[in-house]
């Protein structure tokens, strides 16, 4: 079995889960999912995301659960229900054990966490020879809105040796955890990002890649270790946002198709200007049913 193979098998059980997470799962059924025998698809699954299958729905429930207590008015016992825990106790000590604060504690304060991220597989072993097969009769049409931003907070994480905003090397630095606990902030503007900082935001020490998140100006919860929390002042954004596309394995064309549209488009007829000292260069990544997203600072031309 190659690798090619061992991707595919994992990326069809990571489907069967996200299908059914809130009901039973066995090793039989990720076997059928993964067309091998259950104890081969388990050992070709935490080898490829490191976490054993039930580890990973765990995880991946304890997530759920955890955005229900963010974001709605769930009581703990019909969160623990709801993911699958037929025990208050039991459930309580699988939240902490996942993000170190007590679900009673999580549903009162909402500090950011580590959400679970259940990535797909195929997506950390694209190399340069899988990236020129794409599909490329994806659509390149980019669409561009400014959206006002007022005075706000930006949560990052630095990187120190990564530059440009090099999405792979990032993660290979400093992990893929951000992304997780950047999305766990209910106060956020928008998704987390990758982003590429102007001179006079980057840190001694550290280069212009990082990853963020915009949070209001009055944002005051607790910062987790390692990351900053510095001011933007209020400036337009430009969003350019690419198509939907069919395979999710796409997603590295579809943010090309994006750059692309970005190298090459003129703010001027609008009466703008790129204006990168006003914030930084946002990477949103890229998902089949929304497409690419990037954002960039601009300001009128007087």
């Amino acid at each position: 079995m190659d690798i090619a193979d061992k991707i595919a098998a994992v990326g069809r059980m990571q489907q069967y889960i996200a299908a059914h997470w809130q009901e039973e799962i066995t090793l039989e059924d990720l076997g059928n999912a993964a067309g091998y025998s259950k104890f081969y698809a388990a050992r070709v699954f935490a080898q490829l995301t490191g976490k054993t299958p039930f580890a990973y729905i765990r995880a991946l429930r304890l997530t759920q659960a955890a955005q229900a207590l963010r974001d709605t008015d769930s009581k703990v016992i019909d969160a623990a229900m709801h993911s699958g825990f037929d025990s208050h106790d039991g459930f309580t000590r699988a939240f902490a054990r996942q993000f170190g604060i007590a679900p009673q504690q999580y549903s009162r304060e909402t500090p950011p966490v580590r959400y679970f991220v259940a990535y797909p597989v195929s997506h950390a072993h694209i190399n340069f020879e899988e990236k020129q097969l794409m599909n490329e009769t994806m659509s390149t049409v980019v669409t561009a809105t400014v959206l006002q931003r007022p005075a706000r907070k930006l949560v990052l994480l630095r990187a120190k040796t990564t530059q440009h905003g090099d999405y792979f090397a990032y993660c290979e630095e400093m992990s893929c955890e951000w992304e997780g606990l950047l999305g766990s902030i209910a106060e956020k503007f928008d998704a987390p990002a990758l982003l590429t900082l102007p001179p006079n935001l980057v840190k001694s020490g550290t280069s212009n890649t990082a990853a963020g998140v915009e949070v209001p100006l009055d944002y005051a919860k607790p910062v987790p270790a390692g990351y900053d929390v510095i001011e933007l002042p209020a400036c337009d954004m430009l969003y350019l946002c690419g198509a939907p596309y069919e395979n999710e394995d796409d997603f590295c064309k579809a943010i090309e198709i994006a750059f692309a549209a970005q190298h090459s488009y003129n703010p001027a007829p609008f009466g703008l200007a790129f204006a990168p000292e006003l914030a930084p260069h946002f990477n949103f990544g890229a998902c089949a049913a929304n497409g690419a997203k990037l954002a960039m600072p601009v300001k009128k031309i007087a």
